[in-house]
C-alpha cells in the first residue's frame, strides 16, 4: 500500500500490517494519503511519542486499541445527508422498490446510523418499511453501538431538520425522534426491521441477495484495489437490476461499469446489470 520512500512510511506499513495480523482489521489497502493522516493524528492523540511505541501498545493492548480504532477509521455522517440524492432516491427508485413484495437492503460501512435511519424513515413515508428488512454493518464495534442506540447531539436537530425537507420529507422529522435532555432519540419503530452487525468490507465475505446495497463515502477511503474488489463484491451480492448507491465525490471504474449501467449518475446511483 505505502511506499517504502521514507522511515515513516515504512512505520506505517509495519504497524498497518501488526493490526491486520493482531486484530484482522484489513487497513493495508486503504488510500495511503488518508492513511497517513489518520494514524499521524491517533499517535498526537496517544500522547506516545513515536510509532514504534504506538504499535507496542496495540499489540499488547486490545483495549488501547479498541479505544483507538475510530480514530484510524471515518465516522462522518447526517440525516439525509446530501439531499438531492433521497429526492431523486424517493422519485424514481421508491416506484421501482414498490413492485417487490419484500426489500433486502444493505448500508455497508453505516458508522453511527443517520442514514440507516434515513433510509428508514423514507421507507416508513412510501409505505414499504413493512416489507423491508435493514442490514447495516461496519467494522467498528464503538460505531455499531452509537447506531444501534440512535442518539444523537439535539443541536443537530436544525442540520437534519434542512435535509430532510429539501430531500422531499412527507412530514415532519420531529415525528421521527424523541427529545429530552439535549438529546434526540430515534422512535423504536425505526429500528424494528433494523439489523447491526459488524463487517469488514476489506476482508469479510458479501451478504447476498439485496435490492439495494447503500456504501456512502466510504470507497473514497479505500486504495484502488479494494475499491474493485468491494465493488465486484457489491456486484455479486445485489439481485439482478439491484441499485447501488455511492457517495456523491465517487463513482464507478471502467471495469465496474462492465457490471453496472448508469440510473441516476449524477446523484451516483447505479443498476446492476441484468446480464
Amino acid at each position: 500500500m505505502l511506499p517504502e520512500s521514507s522511515p515513516e512510511d515504512l512505520e506505517i506499513r509495519l504497524l498497518l500490517q501488526a493490526i491486520q495480523a493482531r486484530y484482522g482489521y484489513h487497513f493495508v489497502d486503504y488510500a495511503e494519503s488518508s492513511m497517513r493522516r489518520r494514524v499521524r493524528a491517533t499517535l498526537m492523540r496517544s500522547g506516545l511519542p513515536h510509532l514504534g511505541e504506538l504499535q507496542h501498545k496495540i499489540l499488547l493492548d486490545p483495549t488501547f486499541f479498541a479505544s483507538i480504532l475510530d480514530d484510524l477509521t471515518v465516522r462522518v455522517s447526517e440525516v439525509f445527508r446530501d439531499p438531492p440524492f433521497f429526492r431523486v432516491f424517493r422519485e424514481r427508485v421508491i416506484p421501482i422498490l414498490r413492485t417487490y413484495p419484500l426489500l433486502k437492503i444493505w448500508h455497508a460501512g453505516c458508522a453511527s446510523g443517520e442514514e440507516v435511519y434515513t433510509t428508514a424513515i423514507l421507507l416508513s413515508e412510501e409505505n414499504l418499511y413493512e416489507r423491508a428488512q435493514i442490514y447495516a454493518t461496519d467494522m467498528s464495534p464503538k460505531a455499531l453501538e452509537l447506531a444501534r442506540e440512535g442518539v444523537y447531539p439535539e443541536e443537530r436537530a436544525v442540520e437534519f431538520e434542512r435535509n430532510y425537507l429539501e430531500s422531499g420529507g412527507k412530514d415532519r422529522l420531529n415525528d421521527y425522534f424523541s427529545r429530552a435532555y439535549g438529546r434526540m432519540v430515534v422512535r423504536e419503530g425505526l429500528r424494528r426491521n433494523v439489523v447491526f452487525f459488524q463487517h469488514d468490507l476489506a476482508s469479510d465475505q458479501a451478504l447476498g441477495a439485496m435490492h439495494v446495497v447503500f456504501c456512502r463515502n466510504v470507497l473514497i477511503y479505500f486504495g484502488t484495489d479494494l475499491r474493485e474488489r468491494t465493488l465486484a463484491t457489491f456486484a455479486g451480492c445485489l439481485e439482478r437490476s439491484g441499485f447501488l448507491c455511492l457517495g456523491m465525490n465517487e463513482g464507478l471504474s471502467a471495469t465496474a461499469k462492465v457490471k453496472f449501467a448508469d440510473f441516476a449518475e449524477h446523484e451516483r446511483i447505479y443498476r446492476r446489470r441484468s446480464a
